[in-house]
């Protein structure tokens, strides 16, 4: 290996210029941008987006950039987090899973808090999301298998990328860049925790702490602080620590400890890393939610709706139901704290509560995992007929595919079921214009009416033609 892998990966962002983009990729930005905004609105009334909030307001500081939908003025360091949480706190947001899970656009804010501060363009910010998906996704293909086989949280891979993006905006110099990216990512490896067992408002907010120290990596180095070159193929660097690597011969040591499927031993995919930049744009291959749960939910539910909705068949009918699924989503989502969930966080993580609310009310909002929804008795009537079966097979088939069956037996005697291999959003069947706007009217209309929510839109999808500060000021309640 000549050059490092920063340095490679540094080299392609600062070079990348808003007029290399096809315009699929500028269109494709903007649905995702669309589809963030309106996460962002629905995150507003969050618990956890008001603390955050209320800690920043209370610290002061420069006015820099806007916390969405407040219009607060605030450090861009500080707004980065607020913003990014609110796009991830109903976990709503797209999704990536092929080795590893990710959310792309928790990065967001990092390019529009860093722009407002600039006083950089929408063009410029289009770029820096374009690296944000780029290599998010791209490091989720890194390690096979993933870093959360070993226990680590994919936050861990977005430590790598968000000081790509605000140093982008930021205009850093390739040196700059390699230094930036060694500096996140000596700090910022996230454990698995927040996403297992019983979960805190933390599941949310580990990705937006991790964008939030991109920047502030970023402007470090755009002051002349230094990292890490070999922060990723060193000794002791990303790969000798996760997976193990031979320094020396640059080559992944054997491992004692087999994949998923017993069989294959744990490597990294350099090329999936860094080969073949520029050739295609990987946010073409992420997918968005049609839920705001957990996207290993997303075909279960998809397959459940069907059947109760097709064959009207009311949740007091029932008399059980079984979801066959991946082994390592059965162990993610049917995990016992999943079948009393005290908070909205566990809740959209776990399928049985997922399920049970979908033959109750034969849909799947916000709504599903409000407060009053979690004391609902029908609920707890049902959930424990909901049970789960790991499938080796269907876990042979993930992730070119997500598998699932459903069978619903009611309580005389009669047998439904549904096959399903991906959910809606999945690029193979992605999310409709009238889906998106659909989804943000959802999410927005308790802030805006229809005329503003347009304007909102507008200004989205022509978001070339104005600056970062023009666009926050839409975004203001």
């Amino acid at each position: 290996m000549n050059k490092s892998i920063s340095r490679t990966i540094s080299e392609f962002a600062v070079n990348l210029q808003y007029k290399d983009l096809p315009q699929n990729v500028i269109n494709q930005v903007k649905r995702f941008l669309y589809d963030s905004v309106g996460c962002a609105f629905g995150g507003y009334h969050t618990k956890d987006v008001r603390i955050i909030r209320n800690i920043y307001h209370d610290m002061g500081g420069t006015d820099e950039a806007t916390v969405i939908g407040f219009g607060d003025k605030i450090p861009a360091v500080n707004a980065t987090l607020i913003n990014s949480l609110m796009i991830r706190a109903l976990d709503f947001n797209d999704i990536y899973w092929k080795e590893d899970p990710s959310h792309p656009s928790d990065l967001i804010p990092a390019a529009l808090s860093v722009a407002e501060m600039v006083g950089a363009t929408m063009e410029e910010v289009i770029t820096a999301i374009v690296l944000a998906y780029e290599f998010e996704q791209r490091l989720c293909e890194f390690a096979v298998p993933g870093i959360r086989e070993r226990k680590w949280h994919h936050a861990t891979l977005t430590q790598f990328v968000s000081p790509i993006v605000a140093g982008k905006i930021l205009g850093l110099t390739v040196d700059q860049m390699v230094n930036a990216i060694g500096i996140s990512g000596s700090h910022n490896h996230t454990i698995g925790c927040p996403t297992a067992g019983k979960l805190t408002m933390m599941k949310n907010t580990v990705d937006p702490m991790a964008v939030q120290s991109g920047v502030f990596a970023a402007l470090m180095a755009k002051h002349g602080y230094t990292g890490t070159e070999a922060v990723f193929e060193g000794k002791e660097g990303f790969m000798d620590c996760f997976l193990g690597y031979n320094v020396k011969d640059q080559k992944v040591e054997p491992q004692s400890m087999k994949g998923r499927d017993g069989v294959s031993e744990w490597k990294w995919n350099i090329e999936k890393l860094i080969g073949g930049l520029g050739d295609s744009y990987k946010i073409l291959e992420c997918g968005m939610k049609a839920f705001p749960t957990e996207a290993l939910t997303h075909t279960h539910l998809s397959a459940t709706l069907k059947v109760v909705t097709k064959n009207n068949i009311s949740y007091d009918q029932i008399e059980t139901v079984t979801l066959t699924t991946l082994a390592q989503a059965y162990d993610i989502l049917f995990d016992p704290h999943k079948y009393r969930p005290e908070s909205r966080e566990t809740a959209d993580h776990s399928l049985p509560y997922c399920i049970a609310a979908a033959l109750v009310d034969h849909k799947v909002t916000t709504q599903s995992f409000s407060d009053e929804k979690l004391k609902d008795p029908r609920i707890w009537e049902v959930i424990d007929k909901i049970k789960g079966e790991p499938s080796v097979e269907f876990e042979k088939m993930f992730p070119a595919k997500q598998p699932s069956k459903v069978v619903v037996i009611t309580k005389d005697g009669r047998e439904f079921s549904e096959y399903l291999e991906y959910p809606k959003g999945d690029p193979r069947e992605p999310m409709t214009m009238e889906d998106l706007d659909n989804k943000f009217e959802g999410l927005s209309s308790q802030l805006f009416v229809a005329g503003r929510r347009k304007e909102i839109k507008d200004a989205i999808f022509n978001a070339e033609l104005i600056t970062a500060r023009e666009f926050m000021k839409k975004l203001i309640v």
